[in-house]
């Protein structure tokens, strides 16, 4: 429509829209809500079948089956980003105790993200893109008495990322509450 005005088209457009339909197996008719987005990467139709009568179409999509998705993300990063799935040990309390290392990996990489690395371009990046770029890389550990110095390659590319993360985590101030 925009072409036929003479207009440069939107670089992306949405529409949604809602109906009732009843699949051959299916006892009942149920809701369907529809997305139509075109794209300049192209068309991409999504379907939602639902029992909710409730939210209006675009708020069912965005606000419950797209969060459903994120909170998906969230379990696959745990599973692969912080191997939660290595449960092979003989015994279960030491498959708990592995379990248990990779649900607070996860938890310091969520608590972390907002935190340290907001203002950068890992702000929202995925576990496994933070593990890569900032503790997977060579560096010569000296230890004084006092402190624990590491020392980066010279072409490191995210030194200057790594003294920002380093700064600021050195800033954190220690929880103040009773002795435990």
């Amino acid at each position: 429509m925009a072409r036929a005005q003479g207009q440069a088209p939107p670089p992306s457009s949405r529409l949604y829209e809602e109906f009732h339909y009843a699949a051959g197996s299916w006892a009942q008719p149920w809701r369907v809500v529809l997305k139509a987005a075109v794209m300049s990467a192209g068309d991409n139709p999504r379907f939602v079948v639902t029992s909710l009568d409730a939210p209006a179409p675009a708020m069912l999509h965005e606000d419950l089956h797209c969060a459903r998705g994120t909170c998906d993300n969230a379990i696959k990063a745990v599973k692969v980003d912080q191997r939660s799935d290595r449960t092979s040990a003989t015994t279960l309390m030491a498959n708990a105790f592995r379990l248990l290392l990779a649900c607070a990996a996860y938890v310091l990489h969520h608590a972390f993200r907002p935190s340290t690395l907001h203002h950068t371009a890992l702000a929202q990046a995925q576990p496994s893109s933070i593990i890569v770029t900032l503790f997977k890389i060579a560096v010569q550990v000296k230890q004084y008495k006092d402190r624990i110095r590491l020392h980066l390659p010279c072409a490191c590319p995210v030194q200057a990322l790594l003294h920002r993360v380093t700064a600021l985590l050195y800033g954190v101030p220690l929880p103040v509450g009773p002795p435990s």
